[in-house]
């Protein structure tokens, strides 16, 4: 007991920033950086845990769609990511919901999933992304998810919803199976109490001509090319979707967002020139993994977010070099350009300003 007096009465009297005093008070009191309380925990569906954080005064809420980020310390150390709210962006007492997935190799997701308890706290970073519904609201909406991609689509559907939304939707979701589907019984409510909301299920795993095709679209809302269309899940389906909407010419109708890297693989023994990381005096072999995997593996700790192009955290000054963006496959070997490290791999000598 006379060491935690000990500790309190050198931390009161010893010069700090103001937040250090804050903090002792309330851990989200903070006056520069933003944190959020977790309130509530809950796990309801396979392989997902749901958040209620309860942010600071300086939260100004989220668009249906977009995304935050949040900061969790590991071992002692702060590591980032990026996930969407699910839910409706009207919600009154500004709380945030999160629904995360426990991917085999994520190491904050598995953390969360395993470890979140009421009380602990998060680092928070406002809102942001284009990935979002529009003012004035369309006149008809499709919105397409596959597993973890159904966070973004789900904060739309339940906006919607809690507007009093009169145009016609329609909610598709895949998934492995229905105890995957997290929020699966509310969605179904919503579809319920909604006459003009469809609410589909698809699993193509235990399911025979489950994956996504034009007919399947056109069955479910044969007014889907009049439609604004919002898209999130993995590779596949996204690959899958944008096929049907190329060919029938509706690609300025489609939307999309993705929360996985598909990039394509590099064969290191194809990989040449030398990594120069000017800002540190680091020289490196190209290994010809993206520059944020090659600045770690030289020593360095470059910030990032969610390391597949979305948040702009990893962002860096390019001084000199060729590139490569992993995402859409365009080479870039322009001096003295801005570039995202995560999905971005040297081709030959880069010079990188970290």
């Amino acid at each position: 007991m006379v060491g935690l007096l000990d500790l309190v009465s050198k931390t009161m009297t010893t010069p700090h920033p103001l937040d250090r005093y804050l903090e002792l008070v309330r851990p989200t009191l903070t006056r520069r950086s933003m944190r959020a309380e977790i309130t509530h925990v809950r796990r309801s569906a396979v392989g997902s845990v749901t958040l209620t954080l309860k942010p600071g005064r300086q939260w100004s809420g989220h668009i249906a769609g977009q995304y935050i980020q949040i900061g969790v310390v590991i071992d002692g150390v702060r590591h980032t990511r990026c996930y969407s709210p699910v839910n409706a962006d009207t919600r009154r007492d500004r709380h945030i919901e999160l629904t995360i997935k426990a991917h085999p190799h994520g190491l904050v997701s598995n953390h969360l999933h395993e470890n979140a308890i009421p009380g602990m706290v998060v680092d928070l970073e406002p809102a942001a992304g284009v990935f979002h519904l529009p003012q004035p609201r369309p006149e008809r909406i499709v919105l397409i998810s596959g597993g973890s991609g159904i966070t973004p689509v789900l904060s739309m559907l339940r906006t919607l919803a809690n507007e009093g939304y009169r145009g016609e939707i329609l909610f598709l979701h895949y998934n492995r199976s229905p105890e995957y589907v997290p929020h699966r019984q509310e969605l179904e409510a919503i579809a319920m109490q909604h006459g003009n909301v469809r609410v589909e299920f698809r699993y193509p795993e235990t399911q025979r001509h489950a994956n996504f095709g034009y007919d399947e679209l056109e069955a479910l809302a044969p007014w889907f090319p009049s439609a604004q269309t919002y898209l999130c899940g993995p590779p596949g389906l996204m690959a899958a979707v944008r096929t049907v909407y190329e060919a029938e010419q509706l690609g300025d109708r489609l939307h999309s967002e993705e929360f996985t890297l598909a990039t394509a693989v590099v064969n290191p023994e194809d990989a040449e020139g030398k990594l120069t990381f000017s800002g540190s005096g680091v020289v490196a072999e190209n290994s010809g993994e993206t520059l944020l995997e090659q600045a770690e593996s030289a020593g360095l700790s470059p910030e990032y977010g969610c390391r597949m192009g979305i948040c702009f955290t990893c962002t860096a000054v390019k001084r000199s070099g060729c590139t490569r963006n992993l995402r859409t496959g365009e080479l870039d070997s322009d001096p003295d350009q801005p570039i995202q490290l995560c999905i971005s791999a040297p081709v030959g000598d880069v010079d990188i300003a970290i």
